[in-house]
């Protein structure tokens, strides 16, 4: 399983991007796909999560209202939309995958990186004018 991430950019604050997360050929239907992020100088930040179904989401505090994960399994993509974005938003922008059995089984969060198995190399997201 190989992810990769597109949709990165500059962007002026208050603007907005649209993050995607595929598998080329292989299909995420049975997988919870989580999108992180990491700023310079800093942890990695786990910032939404959805699962296999696209039945239920989360979102960390500091991006609730403003972002919105979705996916669309015939297309193979999961989509990390980010409006009213703020110059903090800059950083690396990961997808991170995790089988629905394997998932279920372990006892970390939705948005803790030790919940996924698999990571797309990112996409750069930078806020600025």
């Amino acid at each position: 399983l190989q992810l990769v991430e597109s949709g990165g950019g500059l962007v002026q604050p208050g603007g907005s991007l649209r993050l995607s997360c595929t598998s080329p050929g292989f299909p995420l239907d049975y997988y919870v796909i989580g999108w992180f992020r990491q700023a310079p100088g800093t942890d990695r930040e786990g910032v939404s999560s959805i699962t296999n179904s696209g039945t239920n989401t989360v979102y960390a505090d500091s991006v609730k209202g403003r972002f919105t994960i979705s996916r669309d399994n015939a297309k193979n993509t999961i989509y990390l939309q980010i409006n009213s974005l703020k110059p903090e938003d800059t950083a690396v922008y990961y997808c991170a995958a995790a089988h629905i059995v394997v998932y279920g089984h372990t006892n970390k969060g939705p948005l803790d990186q030790e919940s996924y198995a698999y990571w797309g190399q990112g996409t750069q997201v930078t806020v600025a004018s």
